[in-house]
């Protein structure tokens, strides 16, 4: 028997199969009834479609106004990872590299927000955002994202900067180098693995959430992917086909996005779990 290729491993890749294919079940609903007719999905949901209505497309960009509302996700999401990433990698370098009580305490701060519900604080946010009137803004919303977003990527980036040497640092201060230039040119590129792995995380909440932006735009031009996409359901109607097919519209992007980034992504995982 050929030992490299043991029942054993045979096994075990029968189990990820039956596995992946348990996953991709819900990509096969969704994909499948966004080109039904709404009798056709009604009447069969799990068969193949009796003809393609390749026309529920065509009707979600227009009905949605796709392009504003994939600027709208897109410009939020960059921002706030931007942002976040600025604010989270500098904070997590001064609590490492200057420990002392304030320090710990704050990052005692951030790990404890982490645990907070947010729906125990939904309706002090939106009195505080509107008596310093946030609402209804886009950068209003990217600095909610700032407030609920940094606990856990300063945690991340706090394990993962502790693994890093700090003689590395300490040549670049007898050159001359500030605090800043030190952070900036020594540090921050040896972040890239972590920034990867953050980078993901914050794209994947931030271009899916419905309920941080459901609570701040109520202008439709401001409308979001997920926010345009609930625009099908109503009090007594349901667009199914409409909603399904929005919602393979709003998905492609970040699945692309997921794609074109793979390797990176898997890279920044590996090391992160390992020098986290």
């Amino acid at each position: 028997m050929n030992k490299v290729y043991s029942p054993r491993h045979f096994g075990l890749e029968l189990v990820g199969i039956i596995v992946a294919i348990i996953f991709l079940v819900p990509f096969y609903f969704v994909i499948v009834n966004s080109v039904k007719s709404f009798a056709d999905l009604m009447s069969n949901a799990a068969g193949w479609p009796e003809a393609f209505v390749w026309s529920n497309y065509s009707r979600v960009w227009e009905i949605m106004k796709f392009p504003s509302a994939f600027l709208n996700s897109f410009l939020i999401t960059v921002f706030s990872n931007v942002g976040l990433i600025v604010i989270s990698s500098m904070a997590a370098y001064r609590m490492v590299r200057y420990p002392g009580r304030f320090n710990n305490l704050m990052l005692f701060l951030f790990v404890a927000a982490m645990v907070i519900p947010f729906q125990s604080i939904m309706i002090p946010l939106v009195k505080v955002a509107s008596e310093i009137h946030i609402m209804n803004s886009t950068w209003g919303l990217i600095l909610a994202y700032f407030g609920f977003g940094v606990s856990l990527n300063i945690f991340l980036y706090h394990g993962f900067i502790k693994s890093i040497p700090k003689e590395i640092e300490e040549s670049a201060v007898v050159d001359g180098t500030n605090d800043y230039g030190v952070f900036w040119r020594i540090v921050f590129p040896l972040l890239k693995p972590m920034t990867v792995t953050v980078v993901m995380l914050n794209t994947l909440w931030i271009w899916n959430d419905f309920l941080l932006p459901s609570l701040f735009l109520y202008d439709p031009g401001l409308r979001t992917i997920p926010l345009a996409t609930y625009s099908f359901f109503g009090q007594y109607t349901k667009q199914w086909d409409m909603a399904l097919a929005g919602l393979v519209m709003g998905i492609a992007p970040i699945i692309l996005f997921m794609l074109v980034l793979q390797k990176q992504i898997i890279e920044g995982i590996t090391a992160g779990s390992v020098k986290g």
